[in-house]
């Protein structure tokens, strides 16, 4: 077993969830979290899991060279996990260079830094120590109403955050065939459960429609997401971890293909079931009576990908991958965790952004 991991990212929402999986499901001595902080991580994501004897949280960017030299000296990590990243779309939009900064320069740094540490260890440690990268579905650009996703499929980026992990992508393989660094990449679907800052799409909903507020749809609403429940990613990359072939990249996909009305409309149902717009004085005060007429249609997001969908066969027959969740189980048990989590989501929102809509800067008449 691997003594020490560092996840960098890992009080965001994929990467905290990760963190948990690892308290739960390993005996990993040490877990080393490197996060800056910024609107989407949070300590509170880690809430009850730090340990200064086994989880151990660095605040620090990964942007800045020194802080992960000395980071990766003072633990000597097994295994390196990259989750740090700007990762909202619209976001990107407004403002390109956070993305280029954090995404690529960051990512040139961990590896840089890797890259030297690995140099410098024994041969033994050198047999096992493993930098992976997480990755997603939207380096590959967009599908139409067939086919999906593979690990060979051609990356053609659309919007400046899918263009900032592409690049990153090709410098972690470039890393793995130039200098032999033992790297591996996993690009996942669309991730939800708990955790999720509330700027995507199914906490977004769900938070504004238990307050009454409109639910924003874009464009049609038609266009198609494969859904992967957080949990079953962070198996497919601690699998990955721990049997995938350096080199290599694994798709980890939750087939579960939905529209984003199918989304909102399944959405709905549950938050129906655990809370009646009957009994919602949110609803009442504005004389409304159901949750489906909080449904707005809104312009499109620019370069909005019409579809995407991953084929995870790879993992699924090199590693024995499979997804413990459907769209059901899934969304079900993540409407439940944010109705008993609604302070958690006050707290994470208390800063600027307050669930306005984003990513129009750039749009065009």
């Amino acid at each position: 077993m691997h003594k020490t991991i560092i996840v960098t990212g890992g009080a965001g929402f994929i990467g905290s969830n990760f963190v948990r999986h690892l308290v739960d499901k390993t005996k990993l001595e040490k877990i080393v979290i490197l996060d800056k902080l910024t609107y989407a991580g949070n300590l509170g994501n880690l809430e009850g899991i730090l340990d200064p004897a086994r989880v151990i949280f660095e605040k620090n960017d990964i942007a800045d060279a020194k802080a992960v030299e000395r980071i990766y000296q003072k633990h000597r990590p097994d295994w390196i996990v990259n989750f740090a990243a700007e990762s909202h779309v619209d976001r990107s939009i407004d403002n390109p260079s956070d993305f280029i900064e954090t995404n690529i320069v960051g990512t040139s740094i961990l590896l840089d830094k890797a890259l030297k540490y690995y140099g410098e260890s024994d041969a033994e440690h050198k047999k096992t120590f493993r930098f992976l990268h997480v990755s997603t579905d939207e380096v590959y650009g967009t599908l139409g109403a067939e086919g999906l996703f593979k690990e060979e499929t051609p990356y053609a980026p659309n919007s400046p955050y899918a263009a900032s992990k592409a690049a990153a992508d090709h410098l972690v393989r470039a890393y793995y065939e130039t200098y032999g660094l033992p790297a591996l990449i996993t690009n996942c679907s669309n991730n939800y459960g708990p955790y999720q800052f509330p700027e995507k799409l199914i906490p977004l909903a769900l938070l504004n429609a238990i307050e009454g507020k409109s639910i924003p749809i874009y464009g049609d609403g038609l266009n198609v997401r494969d859904w992967l429940y957080v949990e079953d990613h962070c198996e497919g990359i601690l699998l990955a971890l721990q049997k995938g072939r350096p080199g290599e990249k694994y798709n980890i996909g939750g087939s579960n293909e939905k529209t984003n009305m199918e989304v909102i409309n399944t959405l709905l149902g549950f938050i129906e079931e655990f809370s009646p717009a009957a009994a919602n004085t949110a609803l009442s005060s504005k004389g409304i009576k159901s949750y489906e007429a909080l449904k707005t249609f809104v312009k499109d997001r620019p370069g909005h990908d019409r579809r995407y969908a991953i084929d995870a066969q790879k993992i699924k027959t090199e590693l024995g991958w499979q997804p413990q969740h459907n769209f059901q189980t899934g969304l079900r048990a993540t409407v439940q965790w944010y109705l008993s989590h609604l302070d958690w989501c006050r707290e994470v929102q208390s800063g600027k952004y307050q669930r306005e809509r984003l990513g129009l800067a750039q749009a065009s008449d």
